[in-house]
């Protein structure tokens, strides 16, 4: 176990141990989940707070205040799918991710979560039709919401500071994303980033609110890890995009992000390790002034354009109305 790691863990310990004798109770968070009929992946976090069965629920929330908290580690947990139940733990950060069995219909379905001491709770399940033969994976960051990662100070300021109704959405990707969907229907989509489970809830309320289509979204726990003293964003993507290929093999996948992080290198490995898992790529260009922001070089200017690489299609435009009339005539929709 890595040093930091012992010493985040010790320190969960005392402060656990102080908030149980004031009186705190654990409660669940229930993060949406994934699937297919006969099998889900059920994702959520049980953190202390002051009222014993009860989230508070606010109209705007500053972003520090989703990482005070204080896990449950090494709590049993009880998942049940109709009439099966499957018992697991929380992990050291007081997550569990589990994947569970269970008959599930293709759609939208819930299980239940339940642990001593705190209310059981439903979470929601995206269960894939197996004659689903296409899907979106989307990047969030500059990709659906404007957030000038990874600048440090300007990420700090938008993660931990910025009120959640003050975050931004790209113009025209709430609608591009729509037209895919109606396109393909029972296309699932997926929303793939470095972020931490922490801002889930925020995340959430920000693509309801700008009308993103509902799915899982698929995040990373912030911190120290057994072997090292802060977990790979890169690793994050890579391994989850490995392990949508091996779920759902017949899926072909547009996958959607922005020429500002590694998207751009991430997709490229992907689609040359599981060509038959990518469809296309679609890459939001960012101007010159938001890629400064973002920490990247600026690309030349210049009108949307699709280019091969990687044996892909790759199509790349500054927004989704540009994107959108370069997939609209391919056979990717």
């Amino acid at each position: 176990m890595h040093r930091a790691a012992v010493v985040e863990d010790a320190l969960h310990e005392v402060v656990e141990r102080r908030l149980r004798g004031r009186g705190w109770q654990p409660v669940i968070t229930a993060y949406t989940g994934y699937g297919a009929p006969g099998w889900c992946r059920v994702m959520a976090r049980i953190v202390l707070t002051r009222q014993a069965g009860k989230r508070r629920q606010r109209e705007k929330l500053r972003g520090w205040r989703s990482f005070l908290t204080s896990p449950v580690n090494n709590t049993l947990v009880r998942i049940q799918v109709g009439d099966d139940v499957t018992e697991t733990r929380t992990d050291r950060s007081g997550y569990v991710d589990c994947r569970v069995k269970g008959d599930l219909t293709p759609g939208w379905a819930s299980v239940r979560l339940s642990t001593e001491g705190a209310a059981p709770v439903d979470a929601p399940i995206r269960v894939v039709d197996p004659a689903c033969r296409f899907g979106l994976i989307s990047d969030i960051d500059d990709t659906v919401m404007v957030t000038a990662l990874p600048r440090p100070l300007l990420a700090a300021w938008n993660t931990f500071v910025l009120d959640e109704h003050a975050r931004m959405a790209v113009p025209g990707m709430a609608v591009l994303y729509e037209r895919l969907v109606n396109a393909n229907a029972g296309a699932p989509v997926f929303y793939l980033s470095t972020g931490a489970w922490n801002v889930a809830p925020t995340l959430t309320r920000f693509l309801s609110r700008h009308l993103y289509p509902a799915g899982p979204l698929l995040l990373t726990d912030w911190g120290p890890t057994p072997d090292r003293w802060f977990r790979s964003g890169q690793e994050h993507k890579r391994t989850t995009l490995k392990r949508l290929a091996t779920e759902f093999p017949e899926i072909k996948w547009l996958l959607i992000g922005d020429d500002g992080q590694h998207d751009q290198e991430i997709y490229s490995e992907f689609a040359h390790a599981h060509p038959e898992n990518v469809a296309a790529v679609a890459i939001r260009r960012l101007s010159p002034t938001q890629s400064v922001l973002a920490g990247a070089v600026p690309g030349p200017a210049g009108s949307p354009e699709a280019v091969g690489s990687g044996g892909k299609t790759w199509f790349t435009a500054p927004d989704g109305a540009g994107l959108w009339s370069l997939l609209r005539d391919t056979d990717v929709v």
